[in-house]
């Protein structure tokens, strides 16, 4: 089966005008209406809460507690070759396994094993594709990794590319792929600088019509300051800033988003998720309140938070999404991970995400990662949860 090419990732426009408004653009910081209703939401903390869907009537997927199962994990680093090495922990000498063995247990239910045999004949013929930031990509590979290690002599062929990447299973005519869109609208080089165009997303979007089971994320990228920002301009309704209140800018693009969807995606053929935000773990004070920590992150950790709550803040972002999905025309499915992922602080990388040199690996205050998540680990449940809603 073929997928659509890849769009460019950048669209010339209006050059002469649009040089002359670069050139002239004043630093605007973004104080409209837009605010209003939105930016309180950056003064309170609330206790997160998980989102219960309507279509779980009869078990509440992401309400439930981690219990240790020797069963876990799903498959073995060495069986799966589709690991970036910025998630191969175990490649990279992280010395525990016990975090491998943990499975989610929902409240009031059990969730079906996930079964990669199953998954292909149920979705023989067709294309799943995440769409998303590099938390996506972690998910993907999870997914192909437990697919391909319940198929092992089965032929597959793998193109990677920027921003499309898939996995192709020949002998049953799945393929299963992420492409790489952090903010899901479009971002367009004008005169040497990038444009987030919030309200845009046909270049993106070209790329996503016609795929069966569409699964999308963003959330991390919005908030990115300094050198680690994607954007040097944000255009809006016209009007381009140097920098606007992010809860303001992901709202808006969101809205794109989800216009998008109930426009041109046919629900009666195509599943559509969306899967919420993904939390990071650098500060131990949100899991160890009045403890003594050595370090500023998740480095060390080795076992889940207990219970069913979290001390923490309930996500901003997550109440825009939920807003912005409330007034969306059709369904979307939102696999929501965060509360159930924020038990898991034990599941990032850390200082064992590739091959970082010794003097980083012995300052993990500089050099942990605690935004991924290794594999096999957390993402082999996002996609348990993933199977149970698709099939279940």
């Amino acid at each position: 089966m073929d997928f659509p090419s890849a769009p460019s990732s950048f669209y010339a426009f209006g050059s002469c005008f649009t040089f002359l408004v670069l050139v002239l653009v004043q630093p605007h910081i973004a104080s409209s209406a837009l605010l209003l209703g939105l930016k309180n939401h950056n003064n309170h903390h609330h206790n997160r809460r998980p989102f219960l869907q309507a279509n779980q009537s009869t078990c509440a997927l992401f309400m439930g507690t981690w219990v240790r199962d020797d069963a876990y994990p799903l498959y073995q680093f060495s069986d799966c070759p589709f690991i970036d090495a910025e998630f191969n922990c175990q490649m990279y000498g992280r010395p525990d396994t016990d975090y491998l063995k943990y499975r989610w247990k929902p409240t009031n239910c059990e969730l079906p094993r996930f079964n990669g045999l199953e998954f292909l004949l149920r979705m023989k013929g067709k294309t799943v594709m995440f769409v998303g930031d590099s938390l996506g990509r972690n998910q993907w590979e999870s997914l192909v990794c437990m697919i391909s290690t319940a198929v092992p002599r089965s032929p597959t062929q793998i193109i990677r590319g920027d921003p499309l990447s898939t996995l192709k299973f020949l002998e049953y005519g799945v393929a299963v792929s992420f492409y790489r869109a952090p903010y899901l609208v479009d971002i367009e080089a004008v005169q040497g600088k990038r444009v987030l165009r919030l309200g845009d997303i046909s270049g993106n979007g070209n790329a996503w019509t016609g795929v069966d089971v569409l699964s999308f994320n963003t959330g991390h990228w919005w908030s990115h300051k300094g050198s680690l920002q994607g954007w040097d301009y944000i255009e809006m309704d016209g009007t381009l800033y140097q920098d606007m209140d992010r809860l303001v800018a992901f709202e808006k693009g969101l809205r794109t988003w989800a216009r998008w969807v109930d426009t041109n995606v046919d629900r009666t053929r195509t599943r559509v998720f969306f899967q919420s935000t993904s939390p990071t773990h650098y500060n131990p004070s949100e899991w160890s309140a009045g403890a003594v920590t050595t370090t500023k992150n998740c480095y060390g950790e080795t076992a889940p938070m207990s219970g069913m709550t979290y001390p923490g803040a309930y996500p901003d972002q997550m109440r825009v999404v939920e807003e912005v999905m409330s007034q969306m025309s059709g369904p979307v499915y939102l696999l929501d991970i965060t509360l159930l992922s924020e038990m898991r602080k034990d599941g990032h990388p850390s200082i064992y995400s590739g091959d970082l040199s010794p003097a980083q690996r012995a300052n993990p205050d500089r050099s942990a990662d605690c935004s991924h998540w290794c594999l096999p680990g957390l993402p082999d449940t996002w996609n348990q949860l993933f199977y149970t809603a698709l099939f279940f």
